[in-house]
């Protein structure tokens, strides 16, 4: 067969069971959900940060990011609200390479997914428990995000998954914002009626049984720039790009217009000390125009402990062996500057 068996992975119940939260971290999970969700609704003026290493790839170091990101956090608590990145499955544009902890917790051995199940939901518990901050992953599998929805207070549909069905049913059935990116093709429209199914109720199959979901009011956009038909990237963060968006949301009648603006990727062509600079320039878009104020809640940005990345085996602790990320020095300052400016 071309299809090969290796073994049956544990239901998610079985998965919770056995790696349970408490109360008290359910309580915080909650209180948490709440304040980011008062931001989408326009009932809080913080400005969210969807910020962290490109991939998380190493616990140790993951959890060294983020307790310094806590840190951080309390000290610009009266503007921002972070939502840690903690990206566990990646996608490839060819399939091949590092798809992230998910497959293979150690990323220079072989793929292991049962144990990936386990280090991911782990790692999201560890963030929870010694922080305080649930976190954002991407729903790079939609029936994977059963194992992590009592921990997750953000999910991403990446450029590549926002046109199929399956991300799109399945984000409308879930109770916390789900971001959705536009395609590589930059095409806007594809973007806004993935935002339109995520916000209306359906009938379909998941996990095997047949489900009916309520639609997700907290569905919203994320602009990460595109790139043409001979592999060039564009931007689309500019004050124009933010002002039709604001049109447009206007023209569909959607629900809680939103928008995160991702700094790095194709807005950025993968420079990524470019992220300090756009940021700057939302920003300054958002002093400049009250409809762009009112539709940008945040910035997703990627950010390690170390600047740039490195190739799998080089093992510099806190440094990307996926995209390049801001190094921790550069971030710090940009959260403060990105402060002080709001």
């Amino acid at each position: 067969m071309a299809l090969n068996i290796i073994r049956e992975l544990p239901h998610p119940s079985e998965l919770k069971a056995a790696h349970p939260l408490s109360q008290e971290l359910i309580d915080i999970k909650a209180k948490r959900d709440e304040e980011i969700k008062k931001v989408f609704r326009g009932e809080s003026d913080k400005f969210l940060l969807v910020i962290g290493p490109c991939s998380a790839d190493n616990e140790d170091s993951v959890m060294d990011y983020i307790t310094r990101l806590r840190e951080l956090q309390e000290k610009v608590s009266d503007k921002i609200l972070m939502i840690p990145r903690i990206y566990t499955g990646k996608p490839r544009t060819t399939g091949d390479g590092y798809k992230g902890m998910l497959h293979q917790p150690n990323p220079a051995e072989m793929p292991d997914l049962k144990s990936g199940i386990i280090a991911v939901r782990h790692l999201h518990m560890r963030a929870l428990s010694e922080t305080g901050f649930s976190s954002a992953d991407e729903m790079l599998y939609p029936e994977n995000y059963s194992y992590l929805d009592d921990l997750l207070s953000y999910i991403a549909i990446g450029a590549r998954s926002v046109e199929n069905q399956q991300h799109r049913l399945v984000s409308s059935g879930i109770d916390i914002p789900v971001g959705m990116k536009n395609p590589t093709s930059g095409d806007i429209s594809v973007m806004m009626n993935s935002i339109t199914a995520a916000q209306h109720h359906h009938a379909f199959i998941y996990r095997g049984c047949e489900v009916r979901s309520d639609g997700n009011p907290y569905a919203h956009a994320i602009l990460r720039g595109y790139v043409n038909d001979k592999g060039k990237s564009f931007p689309n963060y500019h004050f124009e790009d933010l002002y039709n968006l604001a049109k447009t949301y206007d023209e569909k009648g959607l629900k809680n217009p939103s928008l995160i603006v991702d700094t790095n990727h194709a807005n950025s062509g993968k420079h990524y000390e470019e992220q300090i600079r756009i940021s700057k320039e939302i920003l300054h878009s958002m002093r400049h125009c009250d409809e762009i104020k009112k539709l940008v809640k945040g910035l997703m940005i990627e950010s390690y402990i170390e600047d740039g990345a490195q190739k799998i085996g080089e093992n510099i602790y806190g440094k990307s062996i996926t995209d390049p990320c801001l190094g921790w020095t550069k971030t710090e300052k940009l959260v403060y500057d990105i402060a002080d400016q709001l």
